[in-house]
């Protein structure tokens, strides 16, 4: 399929997958089996506490012994693949929505056209940055653009731990674009269990996923990205007072008609021991929307084999890897 969302590098797709976060390390590897893509193996550590402290402006990795360990034993359990995707916090990235009344038609001068716009919000010198970016939607002001800006620095640590396993990131994205992509290849999989639960249509939905760290809202119409905003987790307010700004911001700036559905993850992932909370998460957000709230389920896109059980922890941590590895190939461009 294609996705609308950028990478911030790219290669031909590989058929395993691993997520550094905050707080763990995990991955997954896919097969193809009658047309039909299969989970065959899955593999979750954790990290201690401060070993790994995304962010946008700083070095990610603290304790390397640590997440280097932790990401030696998942590759081991799935396989240690030669080749990887590799899915990254969202702090580690600015994202932008940027529009272009006309687009040059020449690669490179849309190349320095972008970078010539998110020079000015880049709070690092551009010559630093890693930039991506790959076509939106087509809006009445002109073609748009989702771009992400990270420290080409901080890719590197992330890349270079994978390179130590002598494996290589053939693709380095964000955990949030991911969980999107699940979403939207579940459309596309002939899975999904019920319309209501999983399919995009054409209308507007609300992805929240929540990582102990942060919290990242995006609204889409369709498979078109509308607004993406990331916070930390220490910031002052609740998640449901985030949620219910961010509806507001939908309805009075972007227009728009109301939320076809809303999709949560990350919750039960953020802390296996308290997947009671998710229930609660859930309903706090359905009753300040006045809308249903429904879970994120990659199981909507590919199957698992019979040996992998499926909790609500381990599909959280499922849903971005699943996401990457079935994103498509095409579309995207590094600056």
């Amino acid at each position: 399929m294609t996705t609308p969302f950028s990478s911030l590098r790219d290669s031909s797709g590989p058929t395993a997958a691993v997520e550094i976060a905050a707080t763990r390390v995990s991955g997954a590897s896919l097969e193809w089996r009658g047309g039909q893509a299969a989970v065959t193996a899955h593999a979750l550590e954790m990290l201690p506490e401060g070993a790994l402290v995304p962010s946008l402006t700083a070095a990610n990795v603290v304790d390397r012994a640590a997440v280097a360990g932790a990401l030696g034993r998942v590759l081991e359990r799935i396989g240690h693949p030669r080749r990887i995707a590799l899915v990254v916090p969202d702090p580690v990235a600015k994202v932008s929505l940027v529009t272009f009344e006309r687009v040059p038609a020449r690669a490179e001068d849309l190349d320095e056209l972008v970078q010539w716009q998110v020079r000015k919000a880049a709070p690092f010198p551009i010559e630093e940055a890693q930039i991506s970016y790959v076509a939106g939607r087509q809006s009445p002001e002109g073609q748009e653009f989702v771009v992400s800006l990270a420290r080409r620095d901080v890719i590197l640590q992330y890349e270079q731990l994978a390179a130590a396993e002598s494996a290589h990131a053939g693709i380095v994205d964000l955990a949030t674009f991911n969980v999107i992509n699940a979403v939207l290849a579940a459309d596309m999989s002939g899975l999904t269990p019920t319309p209501s639960a999983s399919s995009t249509s054409a209308g507007d939905w609300l992805l929240v996923n929540v990582a102990p760290d942060y919290v990242t809202l995006a609204i889409l119409r369709g498979p078109h990205l509308l607004f993406f905003r990331n916070r930390a987790a220490e910031t002052d307010g609740t998640l449901a007072d985030l949620v219910h700004q961010t509806a507001m911001y939908y309805e009075d700036r972007l227009g728009g008609g109301g939320f076809e559905r809303v999709l949560l993850a990350g919750a039960a992932g953020v802390d296996p021991r308290r997947a009671g909370d998710v229930e609660l998460v859930r309903r706090s957000l359905q009753s300040r929307l006045a809308a249903a709230v429904d879970m994120v389920d990659p199981r909507a896109a590919v199957t698992l084999t019979d040996r992998i059980s499926a909790g609500p922890a381990f599909l959280d941590t499922l849903a971005p890897l699943v996401g990457v590895l079935m994103r498509g190939q095409s579309g995207d461009r590094a600056a």
